[in-house]
């Protein structure tokens, strides 16, 4: 697992596409944030969610990366797990791939714990990030519309104009 920082203070780390990164991806979110952190639970859990789909649904599962990108900012966490990329862009409910009933609940467990959330696809590649607020925010939060801001970026030749 290379670790490194990006200039903004994030803790950033790209990690080989096989599903035994997925911890090495909840461990990094974990020390990040410290387990005295009042959303810790849900943030490594939700950044079990969109790693393992990573890892399941798109190309760095066959011997690809993704990197996840933590955010710890005075109000609020914000995880960016990018992945590399697949024929569609992730959606709720995908079956794992041998037929088993515990998949397809990533997303969904995102509209639900995350006080925000979305996905941008660009030249194919995935990125799906979350924020958590502490839970004093979270209340405010909840009594404000939220919807996922999702949204599908067109291909690198066309990068002037976005869709959302």
């Amino acid at each position: 697992m290379e670790i490194s920082g990006d200039g903004a203070g994030n803790r950033v780390a790209r990690l080989a596409g096989g599903r035994d990164q997925v911890g090495r991806a909840r461990r990094l979110v974990s020390a990040a944030l410290g387990r005295g952190h009042p959303r810790h639970d849900d943030c490594v859990l939700l950044t079990s969610e969109i790693a393992t789909n990573a890892v399941v649904h798109s190309r760095s599962g066959d011997g690809g990366t993704f990197t996840v990108t933590v955010s710890c900012l005075p109000d609020r966490v914000r995880v960016c797990v990018e992945d590399d990329g697949s024929a569609e862009p992730p959606c709720a409910g995908h079956p794992l791939p041998n037929g088993s009933s515990q998949g397809g609940r990533g997303l969904p467990l995102l509209d639900l714990l995350a006080d925000r959330w979305g996905l941008v696809r660009e030249a194919g590649r995935n990125e799906v990030w979350f924020e958590v607020w502490s839970d004093g925010d979270r209340r405010a939060a909840a009594l404000t519309h939220r919807r996922p801001a999702a949204w599908v970026r067109p291909t690198v030749a066309a990068r002037g104009a976005t869709s959302g």
